[in-house]
């Protein structure tokens, strides 16, 4: 018989790729996970792990195994909901990794709605960007994420995840007021081409997107400045040290002081924003009513145009 918890820290070390790294996810110590790794493949009778000095990769038995593990693990969400649900479990935490706009747009006024209808239910809310709030959800760390479309993102198709698309936002040109295009009603990305750029982080998905925009404008951007603070890319616009985009929930509430913000011509950058829970766990008493309050919180946030381009 196969440990389900086994396949947990199975899952762990396909998706981290490292032993150490599944360990610091699941709270465990690198032993551990390679000593239940070692008898899950005495209990199924098959090497899962072909393991090297870069990290761990899955064999073709390891990768059989992992799409049986993301059924037995949705189906383990699915029974703890239902038993929830028969035990009317209507008050409890619900952990919640989101990034700082999303927070601020979606997830405050989906606490209030919350706080009105369910107020048994009390969300712990961590600050994580994007593309760090999925693994948190994937290993256990929290029981929703609010995240963003990114290339590299699981897409609505992982069977390890259930989504709840919420809503696309546009990125706006951020400038300083003697830009050249200043005073274009609209901004062609590609007229910025031989600019200097403010973007974020490696890894930010807005940075991703970004880089996407600018790709299917036929041009990589110079990135001369780095900041994951929209204040700071507003600011240094300001300055006259180079071009932005962000998004435009992002630029509401701050003083938009020495920048002019224009909207950008045709297709451009779309941030898509959803929620994500583990497959099977969207029905317990305590995520669904979360999941429908931030679905009713970004009611009218959406833009025209959100439906392009598709992230690669």
């Amino acid at each position: 018989m196969i440990d389900p918890r086994r396949l947990r820290i199975l899952r762990a070390a396909a998706d981290h790729r490292t032993v150490t790294a599944a360990a610091a996810a699941l709270y465990l110590t690198p032993s551990a996970v390679s000593q239940q790794l070692a008898a899950l493949e005495q209990e199924t009778g098959h090497t899962l792990l072909t393991r090297s000095g870069k990290g761990v990769t899955l064999t073709p038995a390891g990768e059989i195994l992992l799409e049986h593990a993301n059924e037995v693990l949705a189906q383990l969400e699915r029974a703890e909901a239902e038993l929830a649900a028969y035990a009317g479990g209507t008050a409890g935490e619900v952990r919640v990794a989101a990034f700082a706009t999303g927070i601020a747009e979606v997830l405050a006024p989906a606490i209030a709605r919350l706080a009105e209808r369910h107020p048994g239910i009390r969300l712990r809310v961590r600050d994580a960007e994007g593309d760090a709030s999925l693994p948190m959800v994937l290993d256990g760390e929290a029981d929703l994420a609010l995240a963003v479309e990114y290339r590299g993102a699981p897409g609505e198709d992982d069977r390890r995840l259930a989504r709840v698309p919420l809503y696309a936002e546009p990125f706006d040109a951020v400038l300083q007021p003697g830009h050249a295009l200043a005073q274009a009603p609209e901004v062609v990305l590609a007229a910025l081409a031989g600019s200097d750029w403010i973007g974020q982080s490696p890894g930010n998905p807005c940075q991703d997107m970004v880089l996407l925009a600018c790709e299917l404008a036929g041009f990589e951007p110079r990135l001369v400045h780095v900041s994951d603070d929209f204040r700071a890319v507003a600011a240094l616009a300001g300055a006259g040290a180079g071009v932005a985009l962000v998004p435009r929930s992002a630029l509401r509430g701050i003083e938009l002081k020495d920048v002019v913000v224009r909207p950008v011509a045709g297709p451009a950058a779309f941030r898509r924003v959803f929620a994500a829970v583990r497959r099977g766990a969207e029905g317990h008493p305590l995520i669904r009513p979360v999941l429908d309050a931030l679905a009713g919180a970004a009611q009218g946030l959406a833009e025209p145009g959100a439906a392009l381009p598709e992230p690669r």
